[in-house]
């Protein structure tokens, strides 16, 4: 699945990351430690399978119609002021099921580095034409923060074998100085 015409808005309540990266969002702190997202999602997009490996993900509907799915079980379907949450390391995928756009708000937490990993996905996506972030970003970001996130999507032989591979092909070609003061990874 791709991501399609998939935007997001970002909001941080007290993300433990420095200031530069509070300021380059736009976002505030408050009290708390939870990511909070406003998404449109286009007909048929959506992100791919994936875990959050330490975060409690939930989403619920404004307008239109959210599909979800977890590993092995069937596609379910929500719809305006319905709540779907994803405990910790629960794999799941969401998509637009509807014709019109979906709408929801989101939260997960605690925040640790999913506001700096969603938006440079989403951002790589953008520069790479729309559908798919940049190959050498998605190695990048997926390897740098294994401990927190995985693309289940991904075959695993790629995630071990190709990633890494792809991550230093991309060092010695430079592709990631925009990542220099990438935060560090939360390990638990």
């Amino acid at each position: 699945m791709e991501l399609g015409a998939f935007s997001i808005s970002v909001a941080v309540k007290d993300l433990r990351a420095s200031r530069q990266f509070d300021e380059k969002l736009g976002s505030t702190p408050f009290a708390g430690d939870r990511l909070e997202v406003e998404n449109v999602v286009t007909p048929g997009a959506g992100p791919p399978m994936h875990v959050h490996r330490h975060q409690e993900e939930a989403l619920t509907v404004r307008e239109g119609r959210l599909g979800y799915q977890r590993p092995g079980g069937p596609e379910q379907f929500a719809g305006p002021g319905e709540t779907v949450a994803f405990k910790p390391g629960e794999a799941h995928r969401f998509w637009n099921a509807g014709e019109g756009d979906l709408r929801c708000t989101a939260y997960i937490e605690p925040a640790d580095n999913a506001e700096y990993f969603l938006t440079e996905l989403f951002e790589s996506t953008k520069r790479s034409g729309g559908a798919r972030p940049d190959p050498f970003d998605a190695a990048f970001l997926t390897r740098r923060y294994r401990s927190e996130f995985a693309m289940v999507a991904i075959p695993a032989a790629v995630r071990r074998l190709v990633f890494p591979a792809l991550v230093a092909a991309g060092r010695l070609l430079g592709r990631y100085g925009r990542h220099a003061d990438a935060p560090e990874p939360v390990r638990r």
